[in-house]
C-alpha cells in the first residue's frame, strides 16, 4: 500500500469577486504528503495558503482537480461523506486554538472522539495520554481561560489528533504566540507528528520554522512552484 497520506492533483479553484472580476486562487496545485512527513507551506498574505488547506483538509472542494487521502478519491464524495471522511481522517489546527471556554482541556479532547463513536472511558484514556505527551496533564482539568496560550494551544493539538487522523492540517499554529513561546509549542508539535507517524502540513510564515520541518514549499500565482529538502 502506499504511503502516501495526501495528494493533490491539478487543484484550481476561482473565486468570484463580482459580476466580471474572477480571482483565480489555485491554477493547478499540486502537492504529494507521505505518512511521517512535515511539510511547510509558505507564501504571501493572500496567496492562497488557507484555500489549499481548506481543499485538503475537505472543507472545501476544488472547482477542478482530485484531493486523495490515504490512495482514496475524496473529490466527488457527497457531502456528509465528505464529514465523515473529515472527522476520521484529517486533523485541524488554527492559528487561534478555538477550544470550547465551558469545557476543560480533558473535556475538549474527548467530544471529538464522542462524536466519533468513542467509548468515554477510551477517549479520557486517550485525552489523558496525549497531554501528559505534550506536558500539560496537570491542566486537564482546567478551561481554556485558566491555562496559557502556550498550553492552550498544546491542547488544541491534542484534540487536533485526538481521532488519530491521517492527516494534520495547521495554519499558523504558532503565529498568536511569542517567539519563546512559538518555538515550545513548535517542539510539542513536531513531537507529535513525529510519534504518531502522520502527514502534516503545516502553513506559517516563520521561516525558521519552517527549516525545521522535512520540505518547504511555496505557493505562487496558485501553484506550487518550489520544493526545498531539508539539509541534514
Amino acid at each position: 500500500m502506499s504511503d502516501v497520506m495526501l495528494r493533490l492533483s491539478d487543484i484550481r479553484k476561482v473565486y468570484n469577486a463580482g459580476a466580471s472580476n474572477e480571482v483565480k486562487v489555485l491554477s493547478g496545485a499540486e502537492l504529494e504528503l507521505r505518512a511521517g512527513e512535515m511539510v511547510a507551506l509558505v507564501a504571501p498574505s493572500g496567496a492562497g495558503k488557507s484555500t489549499l488547506l481548506h481543499m485538503a483538509g475537505l472543507l472545501d472542494t476544488p472547482d477542478s482537480g482530485q484531493v486523495q487521502i490515504a490512495g482514496t478519491d475524496m473529490t466527488g464524495l457527497s457531502d456528509r461523506k465528505r464529514t465523515v471522511a473529515r472527522r476520521r481522517d484529517v486533523g485541524f489546527v488554527y492559528q487561534f486554538h478555538h477550544l470550547l471556554p465551558e469545557f476543560t482541556a480533558l473535556e475538549n479532547i474527548v467530544l471529538p472522539q464522542l462524536a466519533n463513536g468513542v467509548a468515554r472511558s477510551a477517549a479520557e484514556a486517550r485525552a489523558t495520554e496525549l497531554l501528559d505527551r505534550v506536558g500539560v496533564a496537570e491542566r486537564a482539568d482546567h478551561r481554556p481561560s485558566a491555562m496559557s496560550g502556550g498550553e492552550q494551544q498544546r491542547v488544541a493539538f491534542c484534540r487536533a489528533l485526538a481521532n488519530a487522523p491521517k492527516l494534520l492540517l495547521a495554519d499558523e499554529p504558532t503565529g498568536n504566540l511569542d517567539p519563546g513561546t512559538s518555538d515550545q509549542v513548535f517542539q510539542a508539535l513536531v513531537d507529535l507528528v513525529r510519534g504518531t507517524g502522520l502527514a502534516a502540513l503545516i502553513a506559517t510564515h516563520n521561516l525558521e520554522l519552517a527549516a525545521r520541518m522535512d520540505r518547504v514549499v511555496r505557493l505562487h500565482h496558485g501553484q506550487i512552484v518550489e520544493t526545498h529538502m531539508k539539509k541534514d
